[in-house]
């Protein structure tokens, strides 16, 4: 879609050349969004494409994904043989509500700054324990975890003018067995639940919990629960206020599918234990 209103587009090249905020600006990475539907509140778009960030970065602390990496560029990542948690990226992958050609302009820093509660980069960073570093309008930097960022449905920590700028997942993290479930209401329906669990040779459990509710959630476990404990811990630690509401599931229908997703992963987490 054209947009209209716009009147100036801006390059810049560096951190430095970032313009000064205003009313009317908006970032543009990859635009999948922006350019979906009339957006008569923008004159301006500051667009990142020349910043040249490095979509990827694997080191010895783990992988850095620069906020305008594509989701295509995600997917097709050669990872070291010991990311045994690297399927969660195609899997993640999969399951936007998108076709290709959109894996091929949409970015990651795209998917999670939109924070709606089906995001799949969302998912897969919070269960990657994924830790964001943004650029505050001030010119100051911070860095929060990936289930900070998200603070509800369609809402972030992100202020007027603030840009996030990449996310670093930790490598112990990557190495981590994992499990994944999903669900929808129709065959290729957006997320009504979404959960992944990890787990470290000590046999822990860490459950991610998004699509279900309107932010990430995490339950952590220093030992594989029993069924029981971990219904509980569901019951107890993720409110029903927490439980998204839309044409894509009710909230009752969220947390029963929850609860299922939720057993089916610890169950296959704890038979498949490391020795």
């Amino acid at each position: 879609m054209d947009l209209n209103t716009i009147t100036e587009v801006v390059r810049p090249r560096t951190r430095a050349e970032l313009p000064s905020w205003q009313a009317g600006d908006a970032w543009l990475a990859g635009g999948t969004w922006l350019f979906s539907e009339p957006q008569a509140q923008l004159s301006r778009l500051i667009d990142l494409s020349e910043l040249a960030w490095p979509p990827l970065t694997i080191s010895d602390q783990g992988l850095c994904i620069a906020a305008t990496c594509s989701v295509a560029a995600l997917d097709a990542l050669p990872c070291p043989a010991d990311w045994i948690a690297a399927p969660l990226i195609d899997q993640c992958c999969r399951a936007f509500l998108a076709s290709f050609k959109i894996w091929k302009t949409a970015t990651v820093g795209g998917n999670l700054c939109m924070s709606l509660p089906a995001g799949p980069m969302i998912s897969l960073l919070a269960a990657l324990e994924g830790v964001c570093t943004i650029w505050r309008s001030d010119g100051s930097e911070q860095r929060i975890e990936v289930t900070d960022f998200v603070t509800g449905n369609n809402s972030n920590v992100l202020a007027p003018g603030d840009l996030l700028r990449q996310i670093d997942i930790p490598l112990p993290a990557l190495k981590r067995r994992t499990a994944f479930r999903q669900i929808a209401l129709t065959p290729v329906g957006r997320s009504g639940a979404l959960l992944i669990g990890t787990s470290g040779r000590n046999g822990d459990l860490l459950l991610t919990v998004t699509g279900s509710t309107v932010k990430p959630l995490q339950l952590r476990f220093a030992s594989m629960p029993d069924a029981t404990l971990l219904r509980a811990s569901i019951f107890g630690d993720i409110p029903d206020t927490s439980y998204h509401d839309d044409v894509h599931g009710k909230p009752a229908w969220r947390k029963a599918m929850t609860l299922r997703l939720a057993e089916e992963i610890r169950a296959e987490l704890a038979g498949g234990a490391l020795s």
